[in-house]
């Protein structure tokens, strides 16, 4: 006798509804949660530190940053934050970081002072290496030239200021004032006025090359007038003559 084969069942097939739901509520899970996260106040910014600047005003830098605590931890990038502080003109540099949970820090490199402006009124006024003039505040010491005879906007002053954060800082202490002096042949041409008794006359231009050969001169030479353009020369100042005590007294009793 023949052995009947046995019959073969088919597979049942899974349903794939349960993975299907399972996966729903996982998403589900992680949009409640992530609800929840972004109205919690661990998402808010809690502080904004301002660190580096002598001049702006912390709070003048927060608000050119358009941001504050309260605000979404994740809502600005670091970048779009340092944009908005570049244009204040006395910064240099900026650099934001944050640290998770809520706080960023903003440190602001100002450009360095080069010289003081006084005005009319008697305000003190800090120059900057790119011309920006801003209020000195409570500057203790004014150790660089004073410019007198300049505008606030003037293209040259920010040509003179940019040569002037060249200089090193012992040769530009010694400056007490610079003016313009423009002439047909130089419209750039400037006066310095040291606070060793020299009168330096040269131009913006020139200014950085010949700051050498000004310190030479000034280091082995009475006061006297210094030109530095084209050709350099010096002068010294021609002393007044005493007066003779005989004479004067000869004459006082004719």
């Amino acid at each position: 006798m023949q052995e009947k084969m046995p019959v073969l069942r088919e597979p049942v097939k899974r349903r794939k509804g349960g993975k299907k739901l399972l996966a729903v509520l996982v998403l589900l899970f992680i949009v409640i949660l992530g609800v929840l996260f972004f109205n919690s106040s661990i998402s808010k910014v809690s502080t904004v530190t301002v660190e580096g600047q002598k001049y702006l005003q912390a709070a003048d830098i927060r608000k050119t940053a358009a941001i504050e605590a309260g605000d979404s931890f994740f809502g600005t990038s670091t970048s779009a934050i340092e944009a908005r502080i570049r244009t204040l003109k006395p910064v240099k540099s900026v650099n934001v970081t944050k640290s998770f949970p809520g706080s960023i820090t903003i440190h602001v490199q100002e450009y360095e002072t080069v010289a003081y402006s006084l005005s009319n009124k008697g305000e003190l006024s800090a120059v900057l290496a790119n011309g920006t003039m801003v209020p000195a505040g409570s500057d203790p010491l004014v150790d660089k030239p004073i410019l007198s005879g300049w505008k606030e906007n003037d293209a040259l002053l920010a040509a003179l200021c940019k040569a002037l954060a060249a200089i090193p800082d012992q040769a530009l202490s010694d400056f007490s004032e610079i003016k313009p002096d423009p002439t047909p042949s130089y419209s750039d041409r400037i006066k310095i006025y040291t606070r060793t008794r020299f009168e330096v006359i040269t131009a913006v231009s020139l200014l950085s090359e010949k700051i050498a050969t000004m310190n030479a001169v000034i280091e082995i030479q009475p006061p006297g007038t210094i030109t530095l353009l084209l050709a350099d020369k010096y002068a010294p100042f021609i002393p007044e003559e005493p007066e003779n005590p005989v004479t004067t007294q000869k004459e006082t009793t004719q």
